[in-house]
């Protein structure tokens, strides 16, 4: 038999909750935020963070706006006692947030707890132990009583030992360890037990921390789990209900958002998710996932690519490239369509109305990103991505039929290369196929005559040579097109024309796109000129600078 048998597997049982009231509840305000990421994050690193590297990351996460920090297990490690005494004795706790400290319920880790937090104004001790069926019956061997005891004796030695700090604002957070894997009833009964040893008042609440250690099954009843145990846990008026979700199913931002759903009031996460095994509940994209639906966050993302560089040179570990919402391609479109439906959204957009732009849930500004890394041109690009990249960074508009030509010859390149063109190799591209060169026909002067039959006497230059060209007609472009037929010895239709200013001021210049035939033979020309009229007639001699080659060439032979 195979090694990958499932049948040693079975399936969570689910919550006996038949009158859920979570599904049809929305979020509409934001949690309380905790970052566990100095504590959960960085015990997850294969190197821990230095003090230097914990004091630039705990600066950090003030300025995004958190109000409650975990900044360290101080009983654990020298470094974690040593950050947290840094902390305060230089002064780098703002009046409005609060340090909180993990510890297990154990007098010398309390007694060790305390210490570390000597002189800090507001602090929040967070004890827990192990509530979960397995740790009780294989890890610990003790029963339900036991376990209780454990974390009631914490929670009073806790109590005697902050009562001798009157200064230090004092709060208690408790967490049944592994709630997901412990019975309802048992947890109910346990954090009972301790808010009974503990006293909260309304002013000053006691937190319940119902952590996801292990996720074990899917959100929807881990959400039972936590309407479940709101609904049966006393004095809830006196209690803040707090999440700590796990990725083990990937699933640790849909379950705190349903967790919230709820009944929750509060969540802890790391900022991009870092933690044990396959990472904690990632802040950021819960913050992002609120905004997104037109809820203020509480958090202020909008530089998220300074939090991607601090966090990255904390954590020695990389941002993955589609990481949602500040990922480096996740507002970066490649496919045609995509870039084409993205292009058009943009062009209608405006301030006064709620965003809608196709492929973008929002606006990417607002996280400090700029519109050139939405559209990318590769193999699987279309007009519309082309298109847009020649507009927003050189301020071509090109007209349709001239996109999909545009976007073949760089689709080619593309693929010849194989890989992504850079913007500035769609330029070179574009004006290596339709901008002067020095085998297009081009004007050295002109002289043009309005009247009823505008009169139109240029000097043209071409591979080397001048010739003037005269002729009549209406309007400038008609004017050289008969004149230009006289010496091709063929009638010239217009068939398609563009013209719009590609820059403004007393310099502004004017760009012309035009598709014109030449008996049975399609020709396309581009011109940029600070004189509209010079635009139209150079547009058009490059148009039709190949004909005008192979009649050199066909006068040579004779």
């Amino acid at each position: 038999m195979s090694n990958f048998d499932h049948t040693k597997y079975r399936p969570f049982t689910p919550v006996r909750l038949t009158d859920r009231q979570w599904p049809d509840r929305t979020l509409d305000q934001a949690p309380i935020w905790c970052s566990v990421d100095l504590r959960d994050g960085n015990q997850a690193l294969v190197d821990p963070m230095t003090v230097a590297q914990k004091k630039r990351l705990f600066a950090l996460l003030v300025k995004i706006g958190f109000k409650q920090i975990e900044v360290g297990f101080p009983a654990a490690s020298q470094p974690d006692f040593d950050f947290v005494r840094e902390l305060i004795e230089e002064n780098l706790i703002p009046d409005d947030v609060t340090i909180q400290v993990l510890t297990q319920a154990r007098e010398h880790l309390i007694d060790r707890t305390i210490e570390a937090l000597q002189g800090a104004k507001k602090a929040i001790i967070h004890v827990y132990n192990s509530t979960s069926t397995v740790q009780r019956e294989r890890v610990f061997r003790m029963s339900r009583a036991e376990i209780i005891a454990i974390a009631v004796e914490g929670v009073k030695m806790v109590k005697e030992r902050v009562a001798q700090h009157p200064d230090t604002d004092w709060r208690l957070e408790y967490s049944p360890e592994s709630f997901t894997g412990t019975e309802l009833d048992f947890a109910v009964e346990i954090c009972d037990a301790v808010v009974q040893a503990w006293g909260p008042t309304p002013e000053k609440k006691i937190i319940l921390n119902l952590p996801a250690t292990v996720e074990m099954s899917t959100p929807n009843v881990f959400a039972d789990q936590i309407e479940w145990f709101c609904r049966h846990i006393q004095q809830r008026e006196l209690i803040e209900i707090s999440l700590h979700t796990h990725n083990d199913r990937g699933c640790g931002i849909a379950a705190a958002e349903l967790g919230l759903m709820a009944g929750a009031d509060r969540v802890e996460g790391t900022l991009m998710g870092n933690g044990e095994r396959t990472g904690n509940m990632d802040v950021i994209t819960l913050a992002m996932n609120f905004y997104s639906q037109g809820v203020d966050p509480q958090l202020y993302l909008a530089e998220v690519d300074e939090i991607i560089e601090v966090v990255e040179a904390c954590t020695q570990i990389p941002t993955h490239p589609r990481h949602p919402y500040i990922g480096e391609l996740v507002y970066t479109a490649f496919s045609g369509s995509h870039q084409d439906a993205i292009k058009k959204c943009l062009s209608q957009q405006s301030a006064e109305e709620g965003w809608q732009v196709a492929y973008l849930p929002i606006d990417p500004q607002d996280l400090g990103r700029s519109y050139e890394a939405v559209i990318r041109i590769n193999s699987q690009s279309g007009k519309g991505g082309v298109a847009y990249v020649l507009e927003a960074d050189y301020g071509l508009q090109l007209p349709r039929w001239l996109q999909i030509e545009v976007a073949r010859a760089v689709q080619a390149k593309t693929e010849a290369l194989a890989r992504e063109l850079k913007r500035e190799e769609i330029w070179q591209t574009f004006a290596e196929q339709y901008l002067a060169t020095e085998q297009q026909a081009h004007l050295i002067s002109y002289k043009l005559e309005r009247s009823d039959r505008d009169q139109l006497e240029a000097v043209i230059q071409h591979q080397g040579e001048h010739f003037t060209l005269k002729g009549e007609g209406k309007g400038a472009l008609h004017t050289l097109t008969q004149a230009l037929s006289k010496r091709l010895g063929q009638a010239i239709e217009i068939s398609e024309f563009s013209e719009h200013a590609l820059t403004q001021g007393s310099a502004a210049q004017a760009v012309t796109y035009i598709q014109l035939s030449l008996g049975e033979t399609r020709f396309v020309g581009v011109a940029i000129s600070e004189d509209t009229v010079a635009a139209n007639l150079n547009a058009v001699l490059a148009a039709l600078s190949p004909a005008l080659a192979q009649q050199r060439e066909l006068v040579a032979a004779d």
